[in-house]
């Protein structure tokens, strides 16, 4: 369960000024480097480069008590399930189990799916689906530290300019009092019921509570309608909105889980998974 404050979110249609076009290649600087032994130096470097765009005092106080996060490293290494064939990966993450529960809640919550596919045109299926494989339903949001996971993240060669706009999201929320300093969530520094990076808070949190699972389902049909849902289309593999699941995460037997198990929660046919 994640601890610490509650992550209160609002509504944001763009991104700060601070993660303007140039703010990656700037923050880019800062060296980056892939064991701990550089991440002080690097804090250092990428809090004068925070401190210019200004990033408040006390957050940068924040960044500079971040630790480096080594779990969150083994874990960015060592994401194999990602290679398994889609009935493989639906055994190891339990999609039968989740189809099962997502049906439940479908029904004993069908007032809230009903309001989000009224507003978004998002079905209850994908968003089940989401929630389930995210957190088992809000069962296991992590306890990593958020902005110690997203700055090692930030600070490692391998993927340094994505998560560094992560960590300029992160120190902007922060800034504005919508994300506490000491939040806790996943291992890349996703939060809350569906597991929002920061990045997509400011981008497409409505309001509320990420912890709350309405607010986080809320927030996670607006991500869906941003990257081009059309209600009424399918969301299957070569369907109209598969590309706005292909959005929410970038391994493709994630994507195709998503679309599988919304399927059989909304009452399609249980179709064969395809390797």
């Amino acid at each position: 369960m994640t601890t610490g404050d509650p992550i209160k979110i609002i509504a944001i249609t763009s991104l700060s000024l601070v993660l303007h076009a140039g703010s990656v290649n700037t923050a880019r600087a800062a060296q980056c480097g892939s064991t701990a032994a550089g991440f002080e130096t690097w804090k250092q470097q990428f809090a004068n480069e925070a401190r210019a765009r200004g990033v408040s005092a006390p957050t940068i106080t924040a960044l500079m008590e971040t630790t480096y996060a080594t779990a969150t490293i083994a874990a960015d290494r060592g994401q194999k399930s990602f290679r398994l064939s889609l009935d493989q990966f639906l055994a190891k993450r339990g999609g039968s189990v989740i189809i099962a529960r997502g049906r439940a809640l479908k029904q004993s919550h069908a007032g809230l799916f009903a309001s989000i596919e009224q507003r978004f045109g998002i079905p209850p299926g994908p968003l089940l689906a989401i929630w389930g494989m995210e957190t088992a339903f809000g069962r296991q949001r992590g306890n990593q530290n958020t902005l110690s996971a997203v700055a090692t993240l930030a600070y490692d060669c391998r993927r340094s300019a994505y998560f560094t706009e992560q960590l300029y999201a992160a120190l902007t929320l922060i800034d504005r009092g919508i994300l506490s300093a000491d939040a806790r969530g996943s291992m890349h520094g996703e939060i809350g019921q569906t597991q929002f990076l920061p990045k997509s808070i400011l981008n497409y949190g409505t309001g509320g509570n990420l912890d709350n699972a309405a607010d986080a389902l809320i927030s996670t049909a607006n991500f869906l309608r941003a990257h081009g849902w059309r209600a009424g289309e399918g969301y299957q593999p070569g369907e109209a909105n598969f590309k706005a699941i292909q959005a929410w995460n970038a391994a493709p037997v994630y994507q195709r889980a998503i679309a599988l198990i919304g399927q059989q929660i909304d009452g399609g046919e249980a179709t064969s998974a395809r390797r």
